[in-house]
């Protein structure tokens, strides 16, 4: 996805250095071209070897250092970087950047860059809730620097609090969601449902099914990414939120009718990607549970049909998005559930087909209109995201 992308990365004098290279080789698997720029102080935590050797390219640490070509390097480095990223960042090199001082080659460099600008601090708690630290932290803030909140946890040094650089992943995702697509989106609410959901038979038991919420959790990153406003209703998953997303969590199908509908007025695409128990226990009387142990023989009803409810409701100028999955007759049942329940579009696919269904990474599926049929090479569910939005963004 940054293919094309040139990023300029720092890296400062703290122990959490070793975790540069990783985000350095993550960021080359993404098709970028990574520059590294290291303190004098970083030197003494990981070698420039190591980056040299990840990225293909000289990494720099000295502003008069002349085995490079005949050019002002710190000038050349910021016009060409498409985002530049600090991580670690220690409390020393963002006093610098507040203060504009420029007496090494990262902050001669940071100094040049007109294009965004990522920090992520990485020090002990005492010294990132300084006040000093702080002061210096909103005032970069108010230049427009973009300043990722470090993790909290068990510290180097034996303190516990905040101070930790977050996961490579996850500072890949917050480069992302800078520079990696066009933000098409930028302004539109997205709604997008996707997990799970559990309906309790007792104390111990429910009802669920395998939905993993990759599929969901693909596309709202992706419309992340696409600069849209994203709402996230999730059942119980084992997935970390993308970044930048509003994460509402749920459990039951009632909880999934109750958290959509009490925005999904305010919203301009909403997806239903989440696969629901269909049924739930009905009416489970406290003598039925103490007997369920021997006697599971528990009448059922069906849930509430959420994306039914959307259809009946939808607003003028609202999208609105559902999924079905299928194991006969996909497009058939699928082109059906699309007049009942009043969608724009519906999502097909058979999940006895190879590389489609839950707990995959990858899936084969229909893009279905009321005039359209669109069938999709097998792919990631990252790229069925994107080619997803690219329709729905159509329809805006």
């Amino acid at each position: 996805m940054l293919k094309g992308k040139t990023i300029l990365l720092g890296v400062t004098g703290s122990i959490a250095a070793y975790k540069a290279a990783d985000l350095a080789s993550r960021l080359v698997k993404q098709h970028a071209e990574v520059h590294v720029i290291m303190t004098e102080n970083a030197t003494q935590f990981i070698a420039p070897i190591t980056f040299e050797t990840l990225t293909s390219r000289k990494c720099i640490t000295d502003t008069f250092d002349r085995n490079h070509p005949m050019e002002v390097e710190h000038i050349s480095l910021a016009k060409k970087a498409d985002l530049a990223i600090i991580a670690p960042a220690t409390a020393n090199i963002i006093a610098k950047m507040a203060c504009g001082i420029a007496d090494d080659m990262l902050s001669t460099t940071l100094l040049a860059c007109t294009c965004p600008v990522l920090v992520s601090p990485a020090m002990n708690t005492r010294m990132y809730e300084h006040p000093a630290t702080q002061a210096n932290l909103a005032l970069l803030k108010e230049r427009g620097v973009k300043i990722i909140e470090p993790s909290s946890g068990h510290l180097a040094c034996g303190d516990e609090g905040r101070g930790k650089l977050p996961e490579p992943a996850f500072l890949v995702d917050c480069i992302l969601a800078q520079i990696a697509c066009e933000k098409d989106l930028a302004g539109r609410k997205v709604l997008v449902t996707a997990g799970p959901t559990q309906e309790a038979i007792d104390p111990v038991r429910f009802i669920t099914n395998h939905s993993s919420g990759k599929m969901g959790y693909a596309i709202a990153r992706a419309a992340a990414l696409r600069g849209a406003d994203v709402t996230l209703v999730s059942g119980p998953v084992s997935l970390t939120p993308p970044p930048g997303v509003k994460l509402v969590p749920i459990k039951s199908a009632r909880d999934l009718f109750d958290a959509v509908t009490a925005v999904s007025d305010q919203q301009d695409i909403i997806i239903k990607a989440a696969a629901v128990a269909d049924y739930r226990p009905a009416c489970v009387s406290d003598e039925k549970i103490k007997k369920s142990d021997d006697d599971l023989s528990i009448s059922l009803e069906r849930t509430e049909d959420t994306l039914k409810y959307l259809g009946d409701h939808k607003r003028k100028g609202q999208i609105l998005c559902g999924f079905a999955m299928e194991t006969s007759d996909m497009e058939n049942r699928a082109r059906g559930k699309l007049m009942k329940k009043n969608l724009d579009m519906i999502v097909g696919n058979n999940v006895k087909v190879a590389g489609a269904g839950f707990g995959t990474d990858t899936n084969v599926v229909t893009l279905i209109t009321a005039d359209k049929t669109q069938q999709l090479e097998i792919m990631s569910k990252e790229s069925v995201a994107m080619k997803l939005l690219d329709r729905l963004a159509q329809m805006l």
